[in-house]
């Protein structure tokens, strides 16, 4: 437990050092091939919003525009690399030209969706821009829609800073319960898609 005090204090001393381009920097790194946590970055960015040595807006803009860069160089490199690289050693991990043609028209058809709950997901909001960016997934609608559910988890996470400030086990229990209701969440909004779509 004393490791993970040292380590929270760490994190919080390293943002406020590094200020609004540190948030951004690590948020961009978060929604890259180079997967960063953002727990451990929008939470202290919070805690020092609360501390009044940040601005809480802007803590929250930096960690959105962080997240929305970094999700379009995963977009444009997938756009520009992804389909050669995929159907050149695509075979080496059982993924084909069929394979990748499904993909493809799945994303053209519900690519709004796919990336919104995608970015509310973890693991998945890592690499949702992949199959946007090999779909040619129109540019203005995919930072729409990362925008929208990047933005919802890092206002999340920053409030979740501001209110419990250091409290790891207040916040590791409500950042649990908060995934779960996300998670839930995410299931109701695809159903009500799908049947509006039908």
């Amino acid at each position: 437990m004393e490791l993970l005090h040292q380590l929270i204090n760490f994190l919080v001393e390293t943002i406020g050092s590094l200020g609004y381009i540190g948030i951004f920097a690590l948020m961009f790194l978060e929604s890259t091939f180079f997967p960063f946590p953002s727990e451990v970055v929008m939470i202290p960015a919070g805690f020092l919003a609360y501390k009044g040595d940040m601005n809480l807006y802007i803590v929250m803009l930096m960690g959105i525009l962080g997240s929305l860069s970094g999700g379009l160089l995963n977009y444009y490199i997938s756009k520009t690399l992804g389909r050669k690289l995929l159907l050149k050693y695509g075979h080496y991990v059982w993924f084909d030209e069929e394979k990748l043609l499904k993909m493809e028209n799945f994303f053209k058809k519900h690519g709004e969706i796919s990336t919104f709950n995608g970015r509310l997901i973890p693991v998945v909001r890592q690499y949702i821009s992949i199959p946007a960016g090999l779909s040619n997934m129109n540019i203005f609608k995919f930072s729409l829609f990362t925008v929208l559910g990047a933005g919802i988890w890092v206002v999340i996470l920053t409030l979740l800073g501001y209110v419990l400030g250091s409290n790891q086990e207040l916040i590791n229990e409500y950042l649990k319960s908060i995934t779960i209701a996300t998670l839930i969440t995410i299931v109701i909004i695809s159903a009500i898609y799908i049947k509006l779509k039908k």
